[in-house]
């Protein structure tokens, strides 16, 4: 698991490789990762944006901006959280992502929170899959 922390915002990734959504022989290798989000602070707040930056074996990187997750645009009240699951395909058996929400408090103070980086690798045991 991932961890990072801004303005009392936890964000949680675990990231999960799914060789049956995969095929080393296409050079096509799919994770799946479960984020959750826990507003440990005293505001309310909601999540309007996401910015990915996803990275594969060889360098190349993909930005990735869009409203919400999976569609949705939750609001966390204090103590509350929120859980989700997505996933990326890759054309390397490893890479990582790393990105922010956007956020908006009960007062209209937009602000970014960071998703820690993450690795992405397809593994069975300690053998890479090729």
């Amino acid at each position: 698991m991932y961890r990072a922390e801004t303005r009392s915002i936890e964000v949680k990734v675990t990231p999960k490789y799914v060789p049956e959504r995969s095929s080393s022989e296409k050079g096509y290798y799919f994770w799946a990762y479960t984020i959750a989000i826990a507003n440990h602070g005293r505001e309310t707040v909601q999540l309007k944006t996401r910015h990915w930056r996803i990275t594969d074996a060889n360098g190349k990187t993909q930005e990735v901006r869009g409203a919400g997750v999976v569609g949705e645009e939750p609001v966390l009240a204090p103590g509350e959280s929120y859980e989700y699951t997505s996933g990326v395909p890759l054309a390397t058996p490893s890479g990582f992502m790393v990105g922010t929400y956007g956020m908006v408090s009960d007062i209209g103070e937009t602000f970014d929170i960071a998703v820690p980086a993450f690795s992405l690798d397809a593994t069975e045991g300690r053998r890479v899959v090729n």
